[in-house]
């Protein structure tokens, strides 16, 4: 390689690196830009700077600057000097635009502020293997949220959010006409079961929560009409879970715990379950060998031990976990778009 390709690659890396350092700062100006309701108000065409600050109601040139980092990061393009445009990517920061990541967003901006002292001691918890959150806030994260119900709430709100482009796809992506009633294990406010139900017209369901996690759940049954076709009832999904499902429904509830716990929770299931009966499990999947186009699994796998103890897992994991719990994996079926993969069980 010739002195000034090497020079070059360097540079390359150099840049890398540069851009993961200042991830967090981008995370950050994304949360401005929707706040502020850039993409929305430059719409389908191109704004001027100015003429954006003045509907945004923003100092002109603050803004400029803003439109020139989200520019940097892609989510702009500049026509001409001080004129800007939406980029593909960008437009997902418009409420509005199909397929929109605006609120992912500002959820993820909340979540962070609750997150982000977990992550000061990342080294830590690698060196122990255990979570950083307990040691800045001396319990453990639900623990804190049950003594900040305003915390809770917005948690609640966040899971919410992520749920929903699942919601739009997991209706269609089994078979659920086939049985009778469903179960949404840590279902939260009931965005999940509450699409399953609309989708399903013949099912009844059953969203089981703790009374802090249930709290937003009459309000998503009332607005979409389900309230007689769906019981709430609270509980501790590590002591037993409700009787009287065909399927029982558990996203995004595995990967806060680690493996003991995780069977505990599959092994309520499964004494529950009927004979015919299915436990899925919606959770992402990692590939066997690192996927590097999957960074932010990888990134969330930390996340899960610096606050929450828990783990993302490859299918062989989840193969043994499962098998812990009494069950047996049939089938592993990759969700369009969010990024989750639909994992059914049955009793072993």
């Amino acid at each position: 390689m010739a002195h000034d390709e090497v020079r070059a690659a360097a540079a390359d890396d150099r840049g890398h690196v540069i851009r993961l350092v200042f991830g967090n700062l981008a995370a950050r100006a994304l949360h401005a830009a929707v706040e502020l309701r850039i993409v929305e108000l430059i719409g389908d065409g191109q704004r001027s700077a100015a003429d954006l600050a003045a509907r945004a109601g923003t100092d002109p040139q603050s803004t400029l600057r803003l439109l020139r980092a989200l520019t940097a990061l892609g989510l702009l393009r500049e026509p001409v000097p001080g004129t800007f445009s939406a980029t593909p990517a960008g437009a997902l920061l418009d409420p509005g635009a199909p397929g929109s990541m605006a609120a992912l967003v500002l959820s993820s901006a909340t979540m962070e502020q609750m997150m982000r002292p977990g992550w000061d001691y990342l080294a830590d918890s690698v060196r122990t293997g255990d979570t950083s959150f307990e040691k800045v806030f001396d319990k453990d994260f639900f623990s804190h949220l049950r003594d900040h119900p305003e915390r809770s709430a917005r948690f609640n709100e966040a899971m919410s959010q992520a749920t929903r482009s699942t919601a739009a796809v997991l209706p269609g992506s089994f078979d659920f006409g086939r049985f009778g009633t469903v179960a949404d294990v840590g279902g939260g406010d009931g965005t999940l079961l509450a699409a399953v139900l609309r989708e399903h017209t013949s099912l009844t369901g059953i969203l089981h929560d703790t009374e802090e996690g249930l709290a937003q759940a009459p309000e998503t049954l009332r607005r979409d009409g389900l309230a007689d076709r769906c019981s709430l009832v609270p509980g501790d999904f590590f002591t037993s879970v409700p009787e009287g499902a065909d399927v029982y429904l558990v996203k995004s509830i595995l990967h806060d715990w680690p493996d003991d716990r995780c069977a505990t929770i599959l092994g309520h299931c499964r004494e529950v379950l009927p004979a015919g009966g299915r436990v899925l499990i919606v959770e992402p999947v990692l590939a066997e060998a690192v996927d590097p186009g999957a960074v932010g699994l990888y990134l969330g796998d930390l996340n899960m031990l610096v606050n929450w103890g828990g783990r993302e897992r490859t299918r062989t994991e989840f193969d043994a976990v499962c098998h812990r719990a009494g069950l047996e994996i049939v089938s592993v079926t990759p969700l369009a778009g969010p990024g989750f993969s639909l994992i059914e069980a049955r009793a072993v």
